[in-house]
């Protein structure tokens, strides 16, 4: 109970924190809307779909998961910020709960994600995206396990290497094969053979994967609980490193 607790207060400064930051706000409204103006249409000469629509039902859902992404693995800036103006260092005397400490801000950050994607998905409906209200239930669940595990990764990272440079090093590093293997703008089944293999060994690769599928309100595809199968454990195998990692940072 004290854990649960010390979680709401701590999700409750972080969140007002990120409420503070109008710019923050727009950046991550914006976004969206960018891919869905610019990128769709380009598509349909990839496609060959008969309308916008028919595009966003299967590209759409990957930008979903895109966002969730982008969303899990900025977290680390934010550790890397208040470990250098000392609030990390100011944890360490309080007895709030190290695991509460690390999940309010990323409880958090998932609130401002899925209410980003609910502002994506009802533009995306306005550009023809069919929507079936299973699926994205599904997809939410999907996604946002998804986006504690990059969450948990980026934070312990950020304590790991604890300078910006190094750490902006490593995700610029990370972010690029990640996304071109996932298959998020352009499916990887346009790739030869060996890129589709190499794509397994991506998690975010099934994520797209399990999101078009579940996006469709199709429930019979194996992407669904392959991605449910390797992103699950993986998330429980991170967050357990990432909590490890905080506890030793503010013990």
């Amino acid at each position: 109970m004290r854990t649960l607790k010390d979680a709401c207060l701590l999700f409750q400064r972080h969140f007002t924190q990120q409420l503070r930051n109008p710019t923050w706000l727009f950046v991550g409204l914006s976004a969206p809307v960018l891919y869905l103006a610019l990128f769709t249409p380009l598509l349909k000469h990839f496609t060959r779909a008969a309308s916008t629509g028919a595009v966003l039902d299967i590209f759409f859902p990957g930008i979903l998961a895109l966002l969730a992404f982008a969303s899990g693995s900025a977290q680390g800036f934010g550790t890397i910020f208040e470990l250098r103006s000392g609030v990390i260092e100011r944890f360490r005397v309080t007895p709030a709960s190290r695991f509460a400490i690390l999940a309010g801000p990323l409880v958090s950050a998932m609130t401002f994600m899925y209410f980003f994607d609910a502002i994506a998905v009802a533009v995306a409906y306005g550009f023809g995206f069919q929507i079936h209200w299973g699926g994205l239930l599904a997809l939410a669940v999907l996604i946002g396990v998804f986006m504690v595990m990059t969450s948990a990764w980026s934070v312990a990272m950020a304590l790991t290497t604890k300078e910006i440079d190094a750490f902006a090093s490593v995700m610029n590093l990370l972010d690029l094969p990640v996304l071109l293997l996932a298959g998020v703008l352009l499916p990887i089944s346009f790739g030869p053979t060996w890129l589709r293999v190499v794509a397994h060994f991506d998690p975010l690769y099934y994520v797209v994967e399990g999101a078009r599928a579940l996006g469709a309100g199709t429930f019979s595809s194996d992407h669904i609980w392959q991605a449910f199968a390797v992103v699950v454990p993986l998330c429980a195998l991170v967050l357990g490193w990432a909590t490890s990692v905080f506890r030793r940072a503010v013990a």
